[in-house]
């Protein structure tokens, strides 16, 4: 069965800014050392995948050349936003234009890619995203996480941090609402809007609708290895069972530890170290490998237009 895999290239600042910590304004940068890490397991995998770069990242001179290592190698470079800010969904049209064009020619210059993917950061999206995302001849976007547990995320997220009550409320869509439990887990076209943009969901598990993407098995590991590698595997198998192409999801801090960043602790799965998250990343991956048909986001979407 086909299968798509791709990775929320969120940098330090990032997550930082998203948390509402001090110090995201001096763009704290681990790209430089995690890149050549990720790429390297990834050759050891054999796989391919799609990154989604910030364009922020992509305009600073600092991250430049490991950008263009991603295409270099062969990997599919997607746009997740310039600010990198969960509440998309409030911006006017004139904001999210500007967005997207300031992040496709940060991310064109930096990579020699033209993207033709999109995420939202933390999920976020709205009709005049998608609308202006097939306007500007984008192939698919893959903003949906199909759960009802993104309340439940969101909760602990503020409950970590230190955030206002206005910029709660400013990321009151963060990791989605309840509602989102019932998109479908199957990729789809937006009919109902203006375009028949495809739509590639983030895949949680069939029926339960509970996360499958490698930062919840990391936190599972983080109680018993062997029950995550176990609820993975059957996770996949499930999906299999239910023919569903799953769309894996990555993130930086599923191949870091407590020993490369103290400032992140705050993510769940950083209690443990650096090496322990790789080494189980490099096995599940070589696994997703040897049981699905491993693809880029923009291939997986060629291959569902023609079938």
């Amino acid at each position: 069965m086909l299968a798509s895999i791709s990775l929320d290239l969120d940098n330090k600042w990032s997550y930082l800014k998203t948390h509402g910590d001090v110090g995201w304004e001096s763009y704290p940068n681990y790209l430089p050392k995690l890149v050549p890490i990720v790429l390297e397991l990834l050759d050891r995998a054999e796989l391919q995948i799609t990154f989604f770069v910030v364009g922020e990242d992509a305009a600073r001179q600092e991250n430049q050349s490991v950008l263009k290592s991603l295409a270099e190698a062969g990997h599919e470079i997607g746009n997740h936003s310039f600010h990198h800010e969960p509440w998309l969904h409030l911006y006017s049209r004139d904001q999210l234009v500007d967005e997207f064009e300031k992040s496709e020619q940060a991310i064109l210059f930096a990579t020699g890619f033209q993207t033709i993917g999109f995420r939202g950061p933390g999920f976020s999206y709205s009709q005049p995203v998608l609308e202006i995302l097939a306007e500007r001849g984008y192939q698919y976007d893959a903003s949906t996480f199909p759960t009802f547990l993104g309340p439940v995320a969101r909760a602990y997220y503020f409950f970590s941090s230190t955030l206002s009550r206005a910029e709660r409320a400013q990321r009151k869509q963060l990791f989605g609402s309840i509602t989102a439990g019932f998109q479908s887990l199957r990729p789809y076209r937006w009919t109902k809007l203006s375009t028949d943009l495809l739509e590639i969901p983030v895949t949680t598990m069939p029926w339960f609708k509970v996360p499958i993407h490698l930062s919840y098995v990391m936190y599972l590991a983080t109680y018993s290895r062997a029950l995550a590698e176990t609820y993975f595997c059957n996770a996949m198998r499930f999906c299999w069972l239910n023919r569903v192409q799953p769309s894996l999801l990555l993130h930086p801090l599923d191949f870091m530890g407590r020993d490369d960043d103290t400032d992140l602790a705050f993510f769940p799965g950083m209690s443990v170290e650096g090496s322990f998250k790789r080494n189980l990343a490099l096995k599940l991956l070589k696994w997703m490998n040897d049981n699905f048909e491993c693809v880029t986001m923009s291939d997986h979407a060629s291959q569902l237009a023609l079938r």
